[in-house]
């Protein structure tokens, strides 16, 4: 029997149940949801390693981080329109954008591949999600919701329901005394 059957069968027939003070998760939900976590995480980091070694995916070796390219020029540069063309084109190859962006993919790629800072990352993670949606204003396929708002929207639940905790080290992380002390990190 489950914990919330066993609260459920204990109480009175005319009394409401108790909320628990945290969600129960079955154990599936929860491999889903890491499962989900770990797949997100991979993707920001193949993002990162095919703009830093141009691993001829997205980024050509010749356009590659390390043969001097830069990973917002050509994004921004060609995909920009709608209300923030002009705001994007401004920040396109901008040497503080390549480095704020290229930290955010490997950042966000580590924390939710390993289940720590979850937090910051999953908000950091919508964040980026929202500005890569922005860049292309009205989207082409759907002008009601795309792919960046379905991810925007997917990490911040996986920051909601600590996906970290299974097939991560968010227990570990939250035990620590960095997080102790600064709860923002879990």
């Amino acid at each position: 029997m489950t914990t919330q059957a066993r609260s459920t069968v204990s109480q009175p027939a005319s009394e409401p149940a108790s909320q628990p003070s945290e969600p129960i998760r079955s154990r599936a939900s929860a491999i889903a949801l890491a499962v989900l976590r770990i797949g997100y995480g991979l993707t920001f980091l193949w993002a990162f390693f095919d703009k830093l070694f141009g691993l001829g995916f997205a980024t050509k070796p010749e356009n590659a981080v390390l043969s001097g390219g830069s990973p917002t020029q050509g994004y921004l540069s060609n995909a920009a329109e709608g209300p923030f063309k002009d705001f994007y084109l401004s920040i396109s190859g901008a040497a503080w954008a390549d480095v704020l962006f290229m930290l955010g993919l490997l950042g966000i790629g580590l924390a939710l591949t390993l289940g720590i800072g979850m937090r910051i990352a999953c908000i950091s993670a919508a964040v980026m999600y929202l500005l890569m949606w922005s860049v292309v204003l009205p989207p082409a396929t759907n002008p009601v919701i795309d792919d960046h708002i379905l991810g925007a929207i997917a990490v911040v639940v996986l920051g909601l329901v600590a996906a970290g905790d299974t097939w991560g080290l968010g227990r570990w992380w939250a035990k620590t005394p960095l997080v102790r002390r600064a709860p923002v990190l879990r």
